[in-house]
């Protein structure tokens, strides 16, 4: 079985601070990891590998060179190849123009490794929360798809997902080829091993530009091939601390606060 795993590298939100003049993100100085989510999908990769060992997972990510970290980390994981498609061309892309380009890559990575019976991601990255990538993925190759997964199982039909809703976790069964996207589960994804460590160091990852994609449309991909714009980020304003009224009994605390909801000619 080969699985395609669908990662970016991100930065890390806990260390992110806001420009007080300009109300943009300070990236300089923050760490990039891999986006949480990506790594809950690698996991649930690496545990259908553990039952079935002839498995096959290979990470693809979107980016600029220094992307291969992330990659890297993941071939230290459980990642058997990693391969990276960057070039000017992609830079701007929104969630639209992102998955159609990523659709073009998992078909030229598919010629090159025999093609792949599921596709993994996270449900969002961390720095967009968008929920959209991996759906339009499936929809750009014509697969089906399952959303919000804890677990995957491979079966003699397929694979058999534990779904997280509202109310409560379903299981659902889906034929192969699938595309799935992976939320936070129970557990905690592995840590790298020394050895695999050292290992992926080492490797040398593919890059992929623009020239791999030969009959890619070009009007589709980068900011031209974007519709989405984002006309203004600002950061919300800081909510005042509340107002604690205790007086000596509940009527004589409702009396204060219809008071001071007068004054304030709030009613």
């Amino acid at each position: 079985m080969n699985i395609l795993v669908c990662v970016k590298q991100v930065p890390d939100t806990t260390e992110i601070k806001i420009d007080p003049v300009t109300n943009t993100l300070i990236r300089n100085g923050v760490p990039s990891i891999v986006n949480p989510f990506d790594g809950y999908a690698l996991e649930a990769a690496a545990r259908i590998k553990d039952k079935h060992p002839d498995t096959r997972i290979i990470v693809l990510s979107m980016g600029p060179e220094q992307a291969k970290n992330a990659l890297k980390e993941c071939l230290g994981i459980a990642a058997d190849k990693a391969y990276l498609i960057s070039g000017r061309a992609f830079g701007g892309s929104d969630t639209l123009a992102t998955s159609y380009i990523l659709s073009c890559a998992i078909k030229k990575v598919a010629e090159l490794e025999g093609g792949f019976d599921a596709i993994f991601c996270g449900k969002q990255a961390i720095d967009g929360d968008t929920a959209q990538v991996g759906p339009e993925i499936a929809e750009h190759l014509g697969l089906p798809q399952v959303t919000y997964a804890l677990e995957a199982e491979l079966t003699d039909d397929g694979l058999t997902i534990l779904k997280e809703c509202e109310d409560a976790n379903q299981k659902i069964a889906v034929s192969l080829p699938c595309l799935v996207t992976f939320t936070k589960p129970s557990f905690d994804p592995r840590y790298p091993t020394i050895k695999r460590k050292l290992a992926a160091n080492r490797a040398e990852i593919p890059v992929l530009g623009e020239d791999a994609f030969p009959d890619i449309d070009k009007t589709r991909i980068g900011l031209k091939g974007s519709p989405t714009h984002v006309k203004k980020s600002f950061v919300p304003p800081r909510k005042q601390g509340g107002v604690m009224i205790k007086e000596e009994s509940n009527t004589a605390s409702a009396q204060k606060l219809v008071a001071m909801l007068s004054e304030a000619h709030l009613i």
